[in-house]
């Protein structure tokens, strides 16, 4: 009846063909929130998204930054065996001009750890995400 548009049907037909052709494909696929996706969510949900995300990445960034730390240790402590044993010589020379090199070459390209400004408005946006982010990741770390 209302497709018809007889005057007693108070409704108006819409054409969801029609509709989804006009719109861009990111409205579609992500909803009609301009701003960023977790807008869309209360701030509980947010800070659970952004607690549990950062729990799992500190508890992985701890487990593997053991992992590395031994890796590590290990290598300088075989590396330390072999020099004294004579397996191995170390021109000490050598290493220190390349270590001056680094210096001067840090200190001439050092940027001052100014932080991007897409950095700073993904922060500010979602202040309470990166906060159980922040939160999250610490309690990963120390579990």
């Amino acid at each position: 009846q209302c497709a018809q548009r007889k005057p007693s049907c108070d409704h108006d037909v819409l054409d969801l063909a029609e509709y989804t052709k006009k719109q861009p494909w990111w409205r579609k696929t992500f909803g009609s929130s301009t701003g960023s996706n977790t807008e869309k969510y209360n701030v509980a949900t947010q800070l659970v998204i952004g607690g549990v995300t950062g729990w799992c990445t500190g508890f992985i960034f701890q487990k593997v930054g053991k992992l590395a730390a031994t890796a590590v240790g290990g290598g300088f402590f075989l590396l330390q065996i072999a020099n004294h044993t004579g397996y191995i010589k170390i021109d000490w020379n050598l290493v220190e001009q390349d270590m001056h090199k680094a210096k001067e070459q840090l200190k001439f390209h050092g940027n001052k750890n100014k932080l991007a400004p897409e950095v700073i408005s993904f922060l500010k946006k979602n202040v309470i995400l990166t906060g159980g982010f922040a939160g999250g990741f610490l309690l990963g770390m120390a579990s």
